[in-house]
């Protein structure tokens, strides 16, 4: 058995030993980690689970002026639910896990911004007068979709690949060749901090669009642009928690066993 498949064996029978208490000193990411359906109570709390999700409950709740001993109590009362889709995620090795989040995360991504684009133009041309925010959120938006498309293609190109070649390494018992670009954290913590601008940007727009809310003078194709612009922002935070709190640790973790 390969140490990555080693280490998802120890990491569920760890999490069955412990019940999946929570504490105070609990990082946000790894409850989110534990069962996906706790995203819905920290967005709820406005607390980041995705791109700011190393800190403990405790820091998050102070930075947020709530009471932390509550959202325990909500927390575990959710974890108690079974999470099938964080399980499936948890099984996956390294090279399961890139493959998963190209064909889920980054095809949702190519094949939503033409729609939105177009949504968010039309807007702006029969609701710009009244409405002059969809300019600035049009704006935003294209810019995301570009910058994405960057990122994503980064990752397919180089970070991904050399992940799937530590993975092999690991297989073969043979350390892995040297990159360009020094260890993975360098390529994983630049990724990271593009995941914070395109986080940053949609809480822009989110603030913009009241949150998605439409105005009591909106058509139809006002509502389903809102929708999908909040179904995008609710799959993109997905896809940096994937990637920030469970690939990029395990990776560097890989990476550092390899070369040790």
């Amino acid at each position: 058995m390969s140490s990555d498949k080693i280490f998802l064996y120890l990491y569920k029978q760890f999490i069955k030993f412990i019940g999946m208490k929570i504490t105070p000193d609990t990082i946000v990411g790894e409850v989110v980690k534990m069962n996906f359906k706790t995203a819905s109570l920290f967005q709820a709390s406005n607390i980041d689970y995705c791109c700011g999700g190393r800190i403990t409950i405790s820091e998050a709740c102070a930075g947020v002026g709530i009471d932390s001993n509550m959202l325990i109590t909500n927390l575990d009362a959710m974890l108690s639910q079974t999470d099938p889709d964080a399980s499936y995620i948890n099984s996956l090795n390294l090279e399961e896990l890139t493959s998963y989040i190209v064909k889920r995360h980054h095809t949702y991504v190519r094949e939503s911004i033409p729609f939105i684009e177009k949504s968010l133009e039309k807007l702006c041309q029969v609701h710009g007068n009244k409405h002059p925010e969809l300019f600035k959120i049009s704006e935003l938006f294209n810019n995301s979709a570009g910058e994405l498309t960057k990122h994503m293609q980064k990752e397919e190109i180089v970070l991904f690949p050399y992940i799937n070649k530590l993975v092999l390494a690991q297989e073969n018992g043979t350390q892995p060749s040297e990159p360009r670009f020094g260890t993975v954290s360098n390529p994983i913590g630049a990724m990271m901090a593009e995941h914070q601008a395109e986080g940053e940007r949609f809480d822009e727009i989110s603030k913009l669009s009241n949150n998605y809310q439409v105005p009591g003078d909106a058509c139809i194709t006002y509502k389903v642009t809102f929708d999908r612009l909040n179904d995008y922002e609710n799959d993109l935070h997905r896809h940096i928690h994937i990637e920030n709190n469970i690939l990029f640790p395990r990776a560097i973790l890989l990476e550092k066993d390899l070369l040790s």
